[in-house]
């Protein structure tokens, strides 16, 4: 009953296609995850960022930022960066400006009313805009 039947192996591999050689291959394209991280990072490190407390600050006493502020602020900070300020105090017309120059994030803003009598502290440099 248990009878097998042999088969040769050349008759299982007798239908075989044998490869030419040559192989399609995709178009290799150099995609780099790291170069566009790379990319981004730079672009958002060369932006001033705001904190949510200069936000909360900026918001109650109205300061609004214009495109032309904001350039002169990174202009500013840029400056600092420079000079090698860490805290800036930023005066510009008649807003004052906290920033980490490190982090380049406004860290509060106080404007012309609040800025009478006012004490600084924490700051290792200060740019006149």
């Amino acid at each position: 009953m248990d009878e097998y039947i042999k088969i040769s192996p050349d008759i299982l591999y007798s239908n075989r296609i044998e490869p030419t050689g040559q192989s399609v291959r995709k178009e290799e394209i150099s995609r780099d995850p790291s170069s566009f991280q790379k990319i981004l990072e730079e672009k958002l490190d060369n932006q001033l960022k705001i904190s949510k407390h200069a936000q909360l600050r900026m918001s109650s006493r109205n300061i609004n930022l214009t495109p032309e502020q904001v350039k002169k602020l990174n202009i500013a900070v840029e400056k600092a960066e420079k000079k090698g300020v860490r805290e800036s105090l930023i005066l510009m017309n008649d807003i004052a400006f906290i920033v980490s120059v490190k982090n380049k994030t406004i860290i509060t803003a106080v404007d012309g009313p609040n800025l009478k009598e006012n004490v600084f502290t924490n700051i290792d440099g200060a740019v006149i805009m």
